[in-house]
């Protein structure tokens, strides 16, 4: 049997095949619409935490941003299946001792119905400056008017 050689020399036409990354002048960013008009927080978390991190596109790479800005419209009719209207609580601290507050989902959606969608969708993203800079592409609004219209943004179905 014949013995296979790869060459460890650079310049030989035999090395190995390279992966490919994206340059960042090469990724190319698009504007979504979402409405959260009858769908489950959780869902709406989900496709827009993907659309975010770029998983939706070929050039996916788990330590880049190759994602894309998303609008959600319509914040306030989002719909919390089950209990969790009444069971789930949203909690929040500074680091003075006993600070912490509680908030309990109904109340939240009826005082701040964008930030149920902007916290399901914080907790989905990688934790640390790469999350941080995909969360920030995220614009949540209450109700159907927003201002990124100048953006031209694509609507973006989610299957329920």
């Amino acid at each position: 049997m014949g013995r296979i050689v790869v060459s460890r020399n650079p310049a030989s036409p035999e090395r190995f095949m390279s992966t490919y990354f994206p340059k960042s002048q090469d990724i190319q960013r698009k504007w979504y619409l979402v409405d959260a008009t009858g769908v489950p927080v959780g869902r709406l978390g989900t496709v827009v935490a993907e659309v975010l991190m770029g998983k939706n596109k070929p050039t996916w790479t788990p330590f880049l941003d190759t994602g894309d800005h998303v609008v959600v419209i319509n914040a306030e009719k989002a719909v919390l299946t089950g209990k969790k209207a009444s069971q789930k609580m949203y909690r929040r601290v500074t680091p003075q001792p006993g600070s912490m507050k509680e908030i309990r989902a109904e109340v939240m959606v009826q005082t701040f119905p964008a930030r149920i969608i902007e916290e399901a969708v914080k907790c989905m993203l990688p934790k640390g400056p790469l999350g941080r800079q995909m969360y920030r592409k995220l614009k949540v609004y209450a109700g159907a008017e927003h201002p990124q219209a100048a953006q031209k943004p694509e609507p973006l179905s989610i299957k329920l």
